[in-house]
């Protein structure tokens, strides 16, 4: 058994067919099937039920691939330790978050982390949760940055960040004459949200719940841009981070109020994977987000 093997055997594992494997390591199908045929022999036990279309790990290839996960994940924690010197002359930093995580938390972060260190390459993705958290397991990303709560025993997770969400309407709209707005009157008036299954539109159904509020949903959508654009036509009114609407409100082009009553919080926190080693790259991200995060934080001015 080698390592070339083992990353074989992964591909197969993680794409589900042969064919996939094959492009994703470079080497021909009857290569790779060759390599797991051997390995199932030293083995002594079938790792792969082969179907007509895909395969699927069998008990013995389940507890392998997780041996292959927690194998490499220390020869790349090992390969860091090695060529990480007191400062990052070079390597790479791959990280995710969400739609408003990358438009207006990362950037002034990623600046200045570049600033320091511009010889390391940056690779950002923008998707879902789910998405990210099984990247973070295949590790194809060092890190994350997503609204809480995320669950899981192999992930760590640091609170980073906790938003107030405010009412956004168009100027001029009824409810922008309304400060705080009663959640009642929210039931009034078409809806603009998150979409469905996000955590940041659970923290909202759940206040509707609470308050026992009767929405009319007209829109959902991840883009916060899109949902500030709606609601700046006059198409509905949104319950959004204020962070997300701070230059928009200062521009004209949105109004916001507080809620009555009580406040909501969007909470978003750093998530990588729980380890001994904690890669130089994923602590200087974290040691500059802690330097510079109170600049990009706007404060809510004062409403009567």
């Amino acid at each position: 058994m080698d390592l070339r093997q083992l990353e074989m055997f992964r591909a197969v594992a993680e794409e589900g067919t042969f064919t996939r494997a094959a492009r994703r390591v470079h080497v021909t199908q009857s290569a790779i099937s060759r390599q797991i045929k051997l390995l199932e022999e030293e083995l002594g036990s079938v790792v792969l039920h082969r179907g007509q279309k895909r395969v699927a790990l069998t008990a013995s290839g389940d507890l392998l691939l997780k041996t292959v996960h927690r194998v490499q994940r220390e020869l790349q924690e090992t390969v860091s330790q090695i060529s990480e010197t007191r400062t990052l002359h070079r390597g790479s930093l791959s990280l995710a978050g969400g739609m408003t995580v990358c438009m207006y938390i990362l950037p002034p972060v990623l600046k200045r982390f570049r600033a320091l260190y511009p010889k390391v390459e940056i690779t950002v993705i923008n998707a879902p949760s789910s998405a990210v958290l099984d990247s973070l397991r295949r590790h194809e990303l060092d890190l994350a940055l997503l609204t809480l709560p995320i669950v899981g025993d192999d992930l760590q997770v640091r609170p980073a960040l906790r938003e107030e969400m405010v009412v956004v309407t168009a100027p001029g709209h009824p409810l922008s004459r309304k400060r705080p707005v009663a959640p009642e009157d929210l039931g009034n008036h078409p809806l603009i949200l998150y979409e469905a299954g996000s955590n940041t539109r659970r923290v909202l159904d759940e206040f509707f719940l609470e308050e026992k509020v009767a929405v009319r949903v007209a829109m959902e959508t991840e883009n916060v841009e899109i949902i500030k654009a709606m609601v700046s036509h006059g198409l509905g009114v949104s319950i959004i981070p204020f962070a997300a609407a701070a230059k928009d409100v200062k521009a004209g082009r949105l109004a916001y109020s507080r809620l009555r009553g009580r406040k909501l919080y969007r909470e978003t926190g750093w998530v990588y994977m729980k380890s001994d080693y904690v890669p130089k790259t994923v602590s200087e991200v974290l040691r500059v987000f802690d330097a510079v995060k109170d600049k990009y934080l706007h404060a809510i001015p004062g409403q009567s």
